[in-house]
């Protein structure tokens, strides 16, 4: 991985680029494929052969997964809610089309 590093005791490292490209790409994944990532990531972690800095990186990688699909369920959760809440205020009227009949 290409990845710069984020940070450091004395910040350096930290990209000048206020958007990385991985980042963004990240920001579009499904939930699903969010999940399918933290399953990989933890399989990886509790496989045991791990070094350090992979695991530090594979941990903050899952943190960044964890947050986002929290996001995405958030969300969906409020579609659900204001959906039902429009499905409640609807009332049952006669049809009256356009047609003879």
């Amino acid at each position: 991985m290409d990845e710069q590093v984020k940070g450091g005791a004395t910040g350096e490292g930290v990209p000048t680029d206020p958007v990385d490209p991985g980042e963004a790409e990240a920001e579009e994944l499904s939930l699903e494929a969010r999940l399918s990532r933290l399953d990989r990531i933890v399989a990886e972690l509790e496989g045991g052969e791990v070094e350090l800095e992979r695991g530090l990186e594979l941990f903050e990688e899952g943190v960044t997964h964890l947050r986002r699909t929290e996001a995405l369920l958030r969300k969906a959760e409020l579609r659900v809610e204001e959906l039902v809440g429009e499905a409640e205020s609807l009332e049952v009227r006669p049809f009256q089309g356009g047609r003879n009949g």
